[in-house]
C-alpha cells in the first residue's frame, strides 16, 4: 500500500466519540498515519455542543461506553452531561490521541482523484488534504434543526437553540416558550420550569415517556464494579435492558409483546404524573411505542402541574417581535424563546456534512436522492473508493451507539488490514453486494413497528423523504457478528 503523494493515510472527519473510537481501534492495530478534523474547538461531539440544563445519557452509563475502557466511577445510573464530555476527554488523552486532532477545521469538500485512488478534501482554512483513506465520523446529534415558521427572524427577545444553549441567558423571572418535545425538551423543561415566570410549551406531537431506572451511584456501588465480575454483569444487565427497550421492541414488533408492555407502563406513568385530565389526555401520544424516539424522565410529565407552566398543542401561526400566536390568534408573550426542534439527521446536508464526490464525479447526496439512502452493512457505498462512514443508512439498530461505533469499527479495519496485506491502494464495495444487502434490508423490515398504521401520526425523524427507515432491522448480537464475517469478496482491492 502506497502512501506516496497524501498529507495522511486516513483522515477521519469528526472528533466525537465515533471519531475518538475509530483513532483508539487504528492506533492498536498498526494504523499509525491519521489525522481527526473537527469544527468544534474540543473533543465529544454531541457532548461538547449539548450543554443545555439537565443534558443526560438516556440509556444506562454501562452500556454508553466503549467496552475496553469502561469507567467505574459514573456519579448516576444515566451520566450526566458533563462526565460524558470529561470521559471523551480521558480517552483522548489516555490513548495519546490530541497531538492528531484538528481543531476549529470544517471540511466543505472531498472529491476522490481516480488516477492516485486518494481523497482531496476541502476545508475552510483554505487549505486542501489529501488522504488514502477517509472515515466520517460526524455523528447525527450537533447540527441543530431550525423550524420554519413565519417570523421567527422578527423575534425581538433572546432566540436559542438547546445544542447551543445560550448560559449567558438568565431565565430567573422570565417568560419562556420551548418549541418541540423531543428528547432534548424532556430534559430541559423540569431544569427551567421552578426559574421562570412561565413556561409555555409548544407541542406538536406528544412523547412516550417511560420512567427512567435513574439512581445516583454511591460509593460502595462504584467500589462494586471493581470487583472481578463486577463490570461485566453490571453491563450485561445493562445491554440486555437496553436491547429489551428498543432493538428488540422496535424490529420485532410484530412478533414480540416488548412494546406493548412497553406502553401499559408508559400510560401508568403518565396517569400517576398528571393531575388534570385535559393536560393528561393532550399527553398521551396516539401511535405505538417506538414509531419515534422514546424518552425516560420521572420528572418531565410532573411538570405540567405546575401552576406556571403551560402545554400550548394548537399548531403555531407565526413568531411576533414579541411572542408566538397560534393559529387561531392567540399570542403568548414571551421573552425567551428555546428551540428544542432536534436535529439534521438522515437529510441532505447531514450525511456526510460535506459535498463528497465519487468516481466520475458522482454526488452522494444526489445519488441518495436517486436510489434512496442505503449503504453496505451501514459502511460503505459503491462508487465511493475508500470511504468509510461510522454512521451509514442501516448500520445503527437502536442501541447504544458505542455498540454501533465498535461493530463498524471492526469492519473498516477488516477492510484495511485486507488491503495492506494486498497491498491495495483502493477499497471498494461491488454494486451487486451493496445491491443484495439493501434488498435484504428492505425485506425485513416487514415485522418492524414503524410500519404500524399509527406511525403515520408520529412526526418521527426517522423517516427519511423516501418514506423508508434506514434503521437496521437486526438484533445487535447479529450486527455485531456480521461486523466479522461479511465475505471480503464483496469489496475489490486493486
Amino acid at each position: 500500500m502506497s502512501t506516496n503523494g497524501i498529507d495522511h493515510e486516513i483522515v477521519i472527519v469528526g472528533a466525537g466519540f465515533s471519531g475518538i473510537g475509530v483513532a483508539i481501534e487504528l492506533r492498536k492495530a498498526g494504523f499509525d498515519d491519521f489525522l481527526i478534523i473537527d469544527e468544534a474547538d474540543g473533543v465529544g461531539g454531541t457532548w461538547h455542543w449539548n450543554t443545555y440544563p439537565g443534558v443526560a445519557v438516556d440509556i444506562p452509563s454501562f452500556s454508553y461506553q466503549f467496552s475496553f475502557e469502561q469507567r467505574t466511577d459514573w456519579s448516576r445510573v444515566y451520566a450526566p452531561g458533563r462526565e460524558l464530555k470529561a470521559y471523551a476527554e480521558s480517552c483522548v488523552d489516555k490513548y495519546e490521541l490530541r497531538p492528531r486532532i484538528r481543531f476549529g477545521t470544517t471540511v466543505v469538500g472531498a472529491d476522490f482523484d481516480e488516477q492516485a485512488d486518494r481523497w482531496v478534501l476541502h476545508t475552510t482554512d483554505g487549505d486542501d488534504l489529501t488522504a488514502r483513506f477517509v472515515i466520517s465520523a460526524t455523528g447525527v446529534l450537533t447540527r441543530p434543526k431550525l423550524p420554519d415558521i413565519p417570523g421567527i427572524e422578527t423575534f425581538a427577545g433572546a432566540t436559542m437553540h438547546t445544542s447551543r444553549w445560550d448560559h449567558d441567558q438568565d431565565l430567573r423571572g422570565r417568560r419562556v416558550a420551548i418549541i418541540g418535545t423531543g428528547a432534548s425538551a424532556v430534559q430541559v423543561i423540569p431544569e427551567i420550569a421552578s426559574r421562570v415566570e412561565h413556561l409555555t410549551v409548544f407541542q406538536r406531537t406528544p412523547i412516550w415517556c417511560l420512567p427512567r431506572p435513574d439512581l445516583p451511584l454511591p460509593l460502595p456501588a462504584r467500589l462494586a464494579l471493581k470487583v472481578p465480575g463486577g463490570r461485566a454483569v453490571t453491563r450485561l444487565v445493562s445491554q440486555t435492558y437496553v436491547e429489551v427497550t428498543f432493538p428488540l421492541a422496535a424490529h420485532y414488533h410484530r412478533s414480540l409483546p416488548t412494546a406493548a408492555i412497553g406502553e401499559r407502563a408508559g400510560l401508568a406513568h403518565l396517569r400517576r404524573q398528571v393531575k388534570d385530565p385535559a393536560v393528561r389526555a393532550a399527553l398521551t401520544p396516539k401511535y405505538a411505542l417506538g414509531c419515534k424516539r422514546p424518552s425516560f424522565s420521572n420528572d418531565y410529565l410532573s411538570t405540567f402541574n405546575r401552576s406556571n407552566v403551560t402545554l400550548e398543542t394548537g399548531p403555531i401561526g407565526e413568531i411576533t417581535a414579541t411572542g408566538v400566536r397560534t393559529a387561531d390568534g392567540t399570542e403568548q408573550r414571551v421573552d425567551v424563546l428555546i428551540l428544542a426542534t432536534g436535529f439534521k439527521v438522515m437529510e441532505s446536508g447531514n450525511m456526510p456534512t460535506y459535498d463528497l464526490h465519487g468516481i466520475g464525479g458522482r454526488d452522494l447526496e444526489t445519488w441518495w436522492d436517486e436510489n434512496r439512502l442505503q449503504a453496505y452493512e451501514g459502511v460503505s457505498v459503491p462508487g465511493f473508493p475508500n470511504f468509510f462512514s461510522i454512521i451509514g443508512p442501516y448500520g445503527y439498530n437502536g442501541a447504544s451507539y458505542f455498540t454501533l461505533i465498535e461493530n463498524q469499527t471492526r469492519h473498516i479495519l477488516r477492510c484495511l488490514r485486507h488491503a495492506r496485506t494486498r497491498d491495495a491502494d483502493r477499497i471498494e464495495v461491488s454494486e451487486e453486494a451493496n445491491d443484495r444487502f439493501f434488498r435484504e434490508m428492505l425485506a425485513r423490515r416487514g415485522g418492524q413497528v414503524f410500519w404500524d398504521e399509527s406511525c403515520v401520526t408520529a412526526n418521527s425523524y426517522y423517516f427519511d423523504k423516501h418514506g423508508d427507515v434506514p434503521l437496521r432491522p437486526s438484533s445487535t448480537v447479529e450486527a455485531a457478528w456480521r461486523s466479522t464475517h461479511f465475505p471480503l469478496t464483496d469489496y475489490v482491492f486493486t
